[in-house]
């Protein structure tokens, strides 16, 4: 990556975790600077393995879930029960996600994309029920695999 990329990515790190009300630590921008490089979605495991250094499993875990609650990340639910976890966009915030998007799997790559342009489509429910939030999630291949 360019110098003056370098500066401008690690501006933008540091103002999203400023924003947030966290503090600046070496494990939050290298984790928070792998979902900026990233396209897709990435689990617990990815991070670790791109990460370049050791951060422990607690660490990452911790990390994760600070960025979740605060609105920078968001979670993915996958068939086989893990948790991939995608850059949120700038509507969410603590506590409120607005990622109302479908997310897709590629079953030949089995990268995670969120389709920010595909709304997730108002789901009807029977009288009695109310819904607090709507996950949908389409498998098949991307177009980078086709």
């Amino acid at each position: 990556m360019p110098k003056e990329a370098t500066i401008i990515n690690n501006n933008r790190l540091i103002k999203l975790l400023k924003q947030n009300g966290l503090s600046i630590t070496d494990s939050r921008k290298k984790i928070l600077q792998l979902f900026l490089e990233q396209d897709g979605a990435l689990s617990h495991g990815d991070i670790e393995k791109r990460a370049g250094e050791k951060f422990d499993r607690v660490t990452v875990y911790r990390t994760l879930q600070v960025f979740v609650d605060k609105g920078i990340v968001h979670t993915i639910p996958t068939a086989d029960n893990s948790i991939r976890y995608a850059l949120c966009k700038d509507e969410c915030g603590e506590g409120h996600h607005h990622d109302h998007h479908i997310h897709f799997v590629c079953d030949t790559c089995n990268t995670t994309y969120c389709l920010d342009d595909v709304v997730t489509p108002e789901i009807k429910l029977p009288k009695g029920y109310s819904a607090g939030h709507v996950e949908v999630v389409v498998e098949g291949v991307c177009k980078n695999c086709q």
